[in-house]
């Protein structure tokens, strides 16, 4: 895959085309991560697929079965100047590779005073809905969102996963970008954006506007809310969706903007509600809008558990759209 010649793209493609777009346009841009070159059939997602018999296996590299040392090593060669994109197939292997990023992606700009970046993107597949376990479905972005020097990436559909991962790359921060499975199954196609499309990273887009409740939120969880909004239209209820795009750091004036304007919030994510991202966007609601607000702020994810590998309790673990809506309708009685 290449170009723009298909007018329509999934959010695989679209991930697929970044990295291509990214690889065409700087010399200095390499992937590594596991069975992502051709002979390895391009990845378990096929993310990368055809990339390496065009650009080359020096560019686009398979590892072994080690994080740890692969994130490390990428690490390292950012430091050196290249710009890697390493793909850690799952986020509960990511848990291997916490040293190199939290240690020294996201430190090495503070430790050198600002004299030296560490350019990486970290790609990672996390969320449930497959039904493969406890140990390969999380969503962690709430652990990297809590380091200092990290942004934190999640796109809603394959237009912001294009424009947002172009972004991750040539930013001279490390990213760790979350790409969710839920988003990665779905038959959603758009039309391809042009060629080096970015979104700025830390700036929120509001899907769409409305006047009694805002709705907070990132990935998967955004089309969820749209369909909600709609729905709930036909009641005289006007919901505006705000996606944040980037959750670390998040757009807390734009949030603010819009909540401001609501007096009434909610906050989605497919995270756990304890501890998760929607905390510390509740709490800046609370501390600067606090005598505003004509209901108390909602938060909605999954509850604290492991993600169970049963299909019926993991429908039960999943947020989804009646989550969502109940917890608008809590808002607006």
């Amino acid at each position: 895959m290449g170009g723009t010649a298909q007018k329509n793209i999934n959010f695989v493609k679209a991930v697929n085309l970044a990295m291509h777009d990214a690889l065409a346009a700087d010399p200095s841009v390499f992937l590594m991560g596991e069975d992502i070159a051709d002979p390895e059939d391009g990845g378990v997602w096929k993310a990368t697929a055809g990339l390496s018999t065009k650009f080359g296996t020096e560019r686009v590299r398979s590892t072994p079965i080690a994080e740890e040392g692969f994130v490390a090593a990428g690490v390292g060669a950012a430091q050196a100047g290249l710009r890697p994109v390493v793909e850690v197939m799952l986020m509960g292997f990511i848990t291997l590779a916490l040293d190199p990023i939290h240690n020294t992606a996201a430190k090495w700009r503070y430790m050198t005073a600002g004299q030296s970046c560490v350019p990486i993107t970290i790609r990672t597949l996390g969320g449930a809905g497959s039904g493969v376990g406890a140990q390969h479905c999380d969503q962690l972005e709430g652990w990297f969102a809590a380091s200092p020097g990290l942004k934190v990436v999640q796109p809603s559909n394959p237009a912001e996963a294009y424009g947002l991962l172009t972004a991750s790359i040539f930013d001279d921060d490390p990213v760790v970008f979350i790409e969710q499975s839920s988003l990665t199954g779905r038959g959603v196609r758009m039309p391809a954006p042009e060629p080096g499309s970015r979104f700025p990273l830390g700036k929120a887009n509001v899907s769409r506007t409305g006047t009694d409740v805002s709705v907070i939120g990132y990935g998967a969880q955004i089309a969820d809310a749209l369909g909600v909004a709609e729905k709930l239209a036909e009641e005289g209820v006007s919901v505006e969706v705000v996606d944040l795009r980037t959750i670390a750091p998040f757009d807390a004036p734009a949030v603010l903007t819009s909540v401001a304007k609501t007096k009434r919030a909610v906050i989605v994510h497919e995270a756990r509600t304890n501890f998760g991202p929607s905390a510390e966007i509740a709490a800046q609601i609370y501390h600067e809008l606090y005598g505003e607000l004509a209901a108390p702020v909602e938060r909605v994810g999954a509850p604290f558990t492991p993600v169970p590998a049963s299909p019926p309790l993991e429908s039960g673990f999943m947020v989804g759209p009646a989550e969502i809506e109940a917890a608008i309708r809590r808002t607006v009685r």
